[in-house]
Parts: structure tokens; C-alpha cells; sequence
């Protein structure tokens, strides 16, 4: 096998993670096109569902997530990739990785963890 089985999956998840720390930054999907512009550029490029088009991560706020390594799954349905994040923050909400919210199994309360690295009213206006 090749790459992800896109002749079996359109759009197929992708897992960011930062290549230096390992933390998770994102989960996005990507069609084909997406993949192999993010293979051609080494820049990683999504398709995004709500727009139904191309989303090259980065494209609005400047926070582009540059290339280190692609794999796929056993399954070829899931791909990962390591990147590394340019200006600290993944997610459209400021901080480093969109999984900031941290839920306590116990008491079912959910908490924030980490800093805002940007504010997005600053960066995309008011949307």
C-alpha cells in the first residue's frame, strides 16, 4: 500500500501533532487533493467540511503548520502528521493545541489547560 485509501475514504481524519514535544495539536480531515498538496508544498493543507474546500492551515492567521513526517494507519483511514507549528498556536481559539479542555472524570467539571498564545478577535476579527 502506497498512502491512505482514498478510492475507499473521500475524506479521511488527520491527527496533528507537534514533531518536537509530541503534544496534539489537531484533528482536521484531508481529501486527496489536500494530501497531495501537503506533500508537494511540505506545507500540511486540510479540507474543511464547514466550507466544503481546501483549508491550508495557516492561510488567515499566519499559524502554518510546516511538514516533518506523514504516516497512515494499518487500515489506511487515518493519517498523522508531524508538524511544526509556526506562531505556537493550533487551534482557531488562540491556544497551542484545540484540545485545551480537560474534563475531570470524576466530578464530570471541565477545566482549561494552557495560555493563550494569541487573542483571535485580534487575529480573524469578529466572525
Amino acid at each position: 500500500m502506497n498512502g491512505p485509501n482514498f478510492e475507499k475514504y473521500e475524506l479521511i481524519p488527520v491527527i496533528a501533532q507537534d514533531d518536537e514535544t509530541g503534544v496534539v495539536l489537531m484533528l482536521a480531515y484531508m481529501n486527496e487533493v489536500a494530501y497531495q498538496e501537503t506533500l508537494s508544498t511540505k506545507r500540511v493543507c486540510y479540507y474543511s467540511r464547514s466550507r466544503q474546500k481546501l483549508w491550508r492551515k495557516g492561510e488567515e492567521s499566519g499559524n502554518v503548520q510546516e511538514l516533518k513526517s506523514i504516516y497512515f494507519d494499518c487500515d489506511a483511514d487515518t493519517i498523522l502528521v508531524k508538524v511544526v507549528q509556526v506562531g505556537g498556536a493550533a487551534c482557531h481559539e488562540g491556544y497551542q493545541s484545540c484540545f485545551f479542555r480537560k474534563i475531570d472524570p470524576e466530578s464530570k467539571s471541565v477545566s482549561v489547560e494552557g495560555e493563550r498564545v494569541f487573542d483571535p478577535s485580534q487575529v480573524y476579527g469578529k466572525k
